[in-house]
């Protein structure tokens, strides 16, 4: 039996999604002797074939045809401004493309020389934040030539994915494609008008890319992880090629966004396109699905099919999940490790690790030891059933990885990685002389002492996160996630102290949250980033979903759900009123603003209200500095100056360096 495990576009760049290597090392180790695993991704091929010479001058030819069509001038001026820029300098993008993928693909580095000049490559709309104010030499300084040009380069290529976007494939963006039809999509209505729809120029590359490997491996199982929304419509896409070009074949899906969002599927059309949709865990379900396959009586293990035209969802008791020390060590091959793209699209820290660079994927444990935040879906079997490894198994599949991929930087891509587990972690790579650059996402709970942070840095740690949230004690206790402010300032200065940086998720918009909150929220944030606690971070708005226990009890934390539609495809996230009436959408971008700045080190003298005024922010816009009395639009904070530097002190710690009280 053949069995091909993919991922579908779009996804990350920068290094392979680690579904089917876990799963490929899995199915090598117990699928038997008859089973033929292979993997493939057609989601960095897609990328290469759409940012490629041949492509783009399609593309290129298209949209002049079409200028001509409407009458524009040699300015195109009329044309949205990423298709003018392409459309004035295309001959000279077309000859640079290639070489721009090359240098971020690692395979020509001498090219950073060129590129730094900011003179080979056509600079378009997203250069216009370099022209309004150059921050490459505060980023990069004077030595950092091969980090300006890959900066330049990314956004190169961001150009170039408008270009796609806006001309060719509204559905297309680096990192996802066509999400909108998947994201909590109650009906499968949407999904299925874009799948009969003539293809774009996008998705005839995809379907060639499918078709090429359908021919190579010859499969009798194609296995399709889909972990987003923006992987659906790729997935689909695929699949449909399969049963076109190989009838025979059976075709499974499973992954983070199935596991999230079809648990009540019932659409019989879906199985138009694939045989079996699977939950949670993909080995179990994957190798009893194998075995029913060879053998039609034995079960299947939380699997949806589609039988006499009815969707049902078969499982049986006598399997069990496999524990994590028994799942076997993950591998690449098969996987195009030298055609990876790297990125450095934003000048945010952690932004970079995500998208640059190779990382191996490791899991400590499954699941999240901690289980109880209430925003989160912790009914759910990822986070759960928390089941670990023990450090040697561990440190086993590190050295394993490290023979086949060369690489030596690992990304722990647990829930919540344990700080015991980690503390094992870290002692067995130290007695066993491991050496390993890694990053991952904790909790700041007050078990990352100093002694513990400074023991994770000499094995290797370079970078945590963790959520900090709405940075307020009544709503963090409103979420039982088991932390204080304090105790987080005190932890993540624990990190900093170490030379381990520090990301922090922010959310905006919790249940019953008020003005006054999200203002005295930023303050502790601003408090935190003058300090040196933390020197990342990402704000996102709050949404209840329907596995956690917002979505499940909405009257135990002041809202109501709004009535939703009937469900036959997907459902996660679910819409609600708050009685508290708090403007979250006139709030986020000023939050968003105010940490870009805090991120560069930029504006932290400053009044946080600053962020959240209309008139002083189109001051600052026309690049005049916003001092004086502007006109508030949000309450002063209550928060007292030295929240943050008490309760370091509290820890016989010092705030932070002096910052330079600047914006960007």
């Amino acid at each position: 039996m053949r069995v091909l495990l993919l991922t579908p576009p779009m996804i990350q760049l920068n290094t392979p999604y680690p579904a089917t290597a876990y799963l490929t090392g899995f199915l090598r180790a117990h699928g038997g002797a008859d089973l033929h695993v292979a993997q493939a991704d057609p989601a960095i091929e897609l990328f290469l074939k759409v940012f490629s010479r041949e492509t783009l001058k399609t593309v290129w030819d298209e949209l002049r045809e079409r200028a001509d069509e409407m009458g524009l001038d040699a300015t195109f001026e009329g044309a949205p401004p990423p298709i003018a820029h392409f459309l004035r300098n295309g001959p000279a993008i077309l000859d640079v493309v290639d070489a721009a993928i090359r240098f971020l693909q690692g395979r020509d580095p001498t090219l950073a020389l060129r590129i730094a000049t900011r003179r080979m490559l056509p600079e378009g709309p997203r250069f216009d934040p370099l022209r309004a104010h150059d921050t490459l030499p505060w980023a990069f300084g004077a030595l950092g030539t091969h980090d300006r040009a890959k900066h330049l380069a990314s956004l190169f290529v961001d150009d170039l994915a408008d270009v796609i976007r806006e001309g060719v494939d509204p559905r297309f963006e680096l990192s996802r494609y066509g999400e909108s039809l998947a994201e909590s999509a109650a009906s499968f209505d949407a999904l299925q008008e874009a799948l009969d729809a003539d293809p774009t120029l996008v998705d005839a590359l995809l379907d060639d890319i499918a078709e090429g490997l359908v021919d190579a491996h010859a499969p009798d199982v194609v296995g399709i992880t889909v972990p987003f929304p923006g992987n659906v419509y790729g997935a689909f896409r695929i699949a449909r090629v399969v049963k076109r070009r190989r009838p025979t074949a059976k075709v499974v899906l499973g992954g983070g966004y199935v596991n999230t969002e079809l648990r009540s599927l019932t659409e019989p059309r879906v199985f138009d396109h694939v045989d079996y949709i699977t939950l949670d865990d993909g080995e179990a379900p994957l190798l009893a699905l194998l075995d029913h396959l060879r053998a039609p009586d034995k079960p299947l293990l939380r699997t949806f099919v589609r039988r006499e035209g009815v969707v049902r969802f078969e499982t049986t008791e006598a399997l069990h999940d496999i524990p994590h020390r028994d799942a076997g060590t993950p591998t690449y091959e098969g996987l195009p490790l030298d055609r990876y793209v790297s990125l450095v699209e934003m000048l945010n820290p952690m932004h970079r690790l995500w998208s640059d660079g190779r990382w191996n994927k490791l899991t400590v444990a499954h699941g999240c030891y901690w289980r109880k935040c209430t925003f989160c879906d912790i009914t759910l079997d990822y986070i759960r059933r928390y089941d670990g490894a023990p450090a040697d198994v561990l440190v086993d599949r590190v050295e394993a990885l490290v023979r086949e991929t060369g690489v030596t930087g690992f990304h722990l891509v647990d829930e919540a990685a344990p700080p015991a587990a980690l503390r094992a972690f870290a002692t067995r790579l130290l007695e066993r002389r491991v050496a390993i650059t890694w990053w991952g996402n904790i909790r700041f709970e007050k078990t990352f002492t100093p002694e513990l942070t400074h023991l994770l840095a000499q094995a290797g740690c370079v970078a945590i996160s963790g959520g900090l949230e709405v940075a307020s004690d009544r709503l963090l206790a409103r979420m039982e996630k088991g932390v204080t402010v304090e105790l987080v300032a005190r932890v993540t200065r624990a990190f900093a102290d170490a030379d381990v940086m520090v990301h922090a998720y922010l959310m905006y918009g919790f249940p019953t949250e008020t003005t006054q909150e999200t203002v005295d929220a930023l303050e502790r944030v601003r408090q935190l980033f003058a300090a040196g606690c933390i020197q990342s971070g990402f704000w996102h708005r709050f949404a209840a979903t329907a596995h956690s226990p917002i979505g499940r009890n909405p009257e135990l934390y002041g809202i109501r759900l709004a009535r939703e539609p009937t469900v036959t495809f997907a459902r996660n996230e679910v819409a609600f009123t708050d009685p508290t009436g708090t403007d979250h959408e006139g709030l986020g971008a000023g939050l968003r603003k105010a940490l870009y700045n805090y991120m560069h080190g930029l504006g932290l003298d400053d009044d946080v209200r600053v962020w959240f005024d209309d008139e002083a922010q189109g001051r600052r816009r026309l690049g005049r500095h916003a001092r004086g009395a502007p006109r508030r639009t949000v309450p002063a904070t209550t928060v007292p100056p030295d929240f943050i530097a008490r309760a370091l002190r509290s820890d016989g710690v010092e705030a932070g360096p002096p910052r330079r009280p600047r914006r960007a």
